[in-house]
């Protein structure tokens, strides 16, 4: 089955619709420039993929469940349940730092490099000995 109980699964789900939120984001904030559409996409990206371990009791108490999930699901259980701030914010807060610097990297990559404007005394002069094209007539 495509769609079953399997953890690899959730998390490729979870990552397939991830990329397509951050796509459809950094598209949808086309009218801004270059380097703030990219740090604001690197720090939604960190939110969303900075990964976080949570411990969960059972119903029948005897044992808690344990995992890894997205810090922004582990914070948002935590505030729901009434546990105030966790470890898992704090990881959103680095997350959020990293995807900015990451953001910040990738302006930088794809940034256009000027082209130096070649002064009067680098650019090369014509020599008398260049062939001419022949006129007819």
């Amino acid at each position: 089955m495509l769609l079953s109980n399997s953890l690899p699964q959730l998390w490729l789900i979870y990552g397939l619709l991830s990329l397509v939120v951050l796509v459809t984001g950094h598209l949808g904030i086309r009218f801004l420039p270059r380097l703030p559409r990219w740090v604001i996409t690197g720090v939604v990206a960190g939110i969303i993929w900075m990964p976080a371990s949570y411990s969960l009791t059972t119903l029948d108490q005897a044992e808690a469940h344990t995992g890894l999930a997205p810090a922004v699901v582990v914070t948002a259980v935590a505030v729901l349940q009434g546990k105030g701030v966790s470890f898992a914010a704090l990881l959103l807060v680095v997350g959020a730092a990293l995807g900015a610097l990451l953001g910040f990297g990738v302006w930088r990559l794809l940034r256009r490099p000027l082209a130096p404007k070649a002064s009067a005394a680098e650019r090369p002069e014509a020599s008398s000995h260049e062939r001419q094209e022949p006129v007819i007539g």
